[in-house]
């Protein structure tokens, strides 16, 4: 729930018997701004004081003192207006839906600041009323404020390790629900409505889960992304990047890959573009001995307009856990390259299939997500497929159709699906009129949906259980030789499609809800 930003109460009363005084970031009163730079950098400024003030008295208390209770509060931004945005009809994002109080809490502007300067910026320029940056009542969680490389539980006794929650505050779960991105907040009368999808508390929390589950720092992440479910593509992508990096841009043969500066890898081992300036040439991070569970690598570029690619492994929970983290750093889109059954006779094994309807037998967001939410095409990102396709195959017209079908794509939790009763899910199948089936593909268009993050799904069909193709190993290894390089480079080609777009192209008018949030 998104909390007024009133000061932080004194935490004098919490503090245990015994302890010193109590300890308060120093606190920020509202300010009004008409200048988004000016806007973010006081934001960046109160961010700054209350994380250094709690790494100074965690190190302090790791010395062995005994301090108060300890307190520092996220920033926050509010706009004030009591008319209807002047803004474009056309825009998805950049205006609140009409008079009122909207604000949301900030955190890592040092990471998001880019982000934050544009939705200011839209701000002011659609409403035409100043901005509010201030310190919330929010308060940053010691974990949050931490570095990556900073762990405490090593330095400290069992008995100091109770005593932190007493000093400090720890990560609340009732600040970081999704309830505004799934329109079931409930605001208390006279709160203020959300300016944001997430809290900082929400943000920072799936900061954290990406690094544990991709291996990789947030600030490596592009505003592009892929997700797979076969680490062959993954190993394509790998010697892709690799390659590039150890070659200089030849003016002579220009590549839409030109702009591309680094490759990075779990662990955060970052590989150099040749022919970089010294300083930035260096690698850095080291190689994971052990990958994580869902590992992430990036194709780098120096606006972070370029493309991450995560393997989330099979089955929906996994689609899930990362598309709910990937969500908060709020990409330009996101595509899933995967694997599929081919449910009708008619498709041969390599077939591609651009999915344009999904039938949601996953479940895991039935309840955030009710099935009768339709899962809508966006046109953009279906043409930038089918496009993309067309030119990695150097087929047009109806030689085209004989190897992409656009239609219908179930996903279901049971993978073992072709187990059950002949006739159950044939005959859903055929009533639904799935041309395919996996098990990913619906939860990364839904959640797509739920966050409002342009999505699009091109499968390439790997089996035919229905018709007695099923896969056996020397089957798979040479459709899988045959066919992965060339369905990664139509999703790479597709992205550099997605990319000439304007961000503001991309991000649909079909995923506004009736009160929408104006940050994109």
């Amino acid at each position: 729930m998104t909390r007024s930003p009133r000061k932080p109460p004194s935490p004098s009363a919490s503090a245990p018997q015994g302890a010193g005084a109590p300890s308060s970031a120093p606190f920020f009163a509202p300010q009004a701004f008409e200048d988004p730079a000016a806007a973010l950098l006081q934001a960046q400024a109160i961010y700054a004081a209350g994380v250094r003030h709690l790494r100074q008295a965690l190190q302090d208390f790791v010395a062995g003192g005994e301090p108060g209770r300890v307190r520092a509060c996220y920033p926050f931004v509010r706009l004030r207006t009591q008319t209807v945005a002047r803004a474009d009809s056309r825009l998805a994002y950049g205006f609140v839906a009409g008079p009122g109080s909207f604000e949301t809490t900030l955190t890592r502007p040092d990471l998001f600041g880019p982000y934050y300067l544009e939705q200011f910026r839209l701000l002011l320029q659609n409403h035409g009323v100043a901005l509010e940056i201030g310190s919330s009542s929010e308060p940053i969680p010691l974990h949050f404020a931490l570095s990556e490389h900073e762990h405490i539980e090593g330095e400290l006794s069992a008995e100091r390790r109770r005593l932190l929650r007493d000093l400090f505050d720890l990560p609340d779960l009732a600040a970081m629900d999704d309830g505004i991105a799934n329109g079931t907040q409930d605001l208390a009368p006279g709160e203020a409505q959300p300016l944001s999808l997430f809290t900082a508390p929400r943000v920072d929390y799936s900061l954290h889960r990406l690094r544990h589950y991709t291996g990789c720092s947030p600030e490596h992440f592009q505003n592009f992304v892929l997700f797979t479910n076969y680490q062959f593509y993954i190993d394509e992508f790998v010697r892709l990047g690799q390659t590039l990096m150890a070659a200089a841009p030849d003016p002579a043969t220009p590549s839409e890959l030109d702009d591309c500066i680094a490759f990075v890898e779990p662990g955060n081992r970052v590989l150099r573009r040749a022919g970089l300036a010294a300083e930035e040439a260096d690698a850095l991070g080291t190689a994971l001995a052990r990958l994580p569970q869902m590992p992430a690598y990036h194709l780098v570029r120096r606006d972070r307009s370029g493309i991450t690619m995560i393997n989330i492994g099979v089955g929906p929970a996994n689609a899930k856990t990362m598309t709910d983290h990937v969500a908060v750093l709020r990409p330009h889109a996101w595509l899933m390259l995967g694997h599929c059954a081919g449910l009708r006779n008619s498709q041969q094994l390599g077939d591609y299939v651009l999915a344009h309807a999904y039938v949601r037998e996953d479940h895991v967001l039935d309840e955030e997500l009710p099935l009768w939410v339709p899962i809508p095409p966006l046109a953009e990102i279906q043409v930038a497929l089918e496009r993309a396709v067309a030119e990695v195959t150097q087929l047009q017209g109806f030689e085209l159709k004989r190897i992409l079908r656009t239609g219908t794509v179930a996903s279901t939790d049971n993978r073992n699906w072709e187990l059950l009763p002949h006739g159950g899910p044939e005959r859903r199948f055929s009533q639904s009129r799935a041309i395919a089936l996996d098990m990913e593909s619906a939860t990364i268009a839904a959640n797509g949906f739920r966050f409002r993050v342009p999505y699009g799904t091109l499968l390439c069909v790997s089996d035919k259980p229905l018709h007695g193709e099923i896969k056996l190993p020397g089957m798979a290894n040479q459709f899988y030789r045959e066919r992965v390089d060339q369905h990664l480079r139509i999703g790479l080609r597709a992205i550099e499609h997605l990319r000439r777009a304007a961000a503001g192209q991309l991000h649909s008018r079909k995923l506004r809800s009736f009160a929408e949030v104006a940050f994109q």
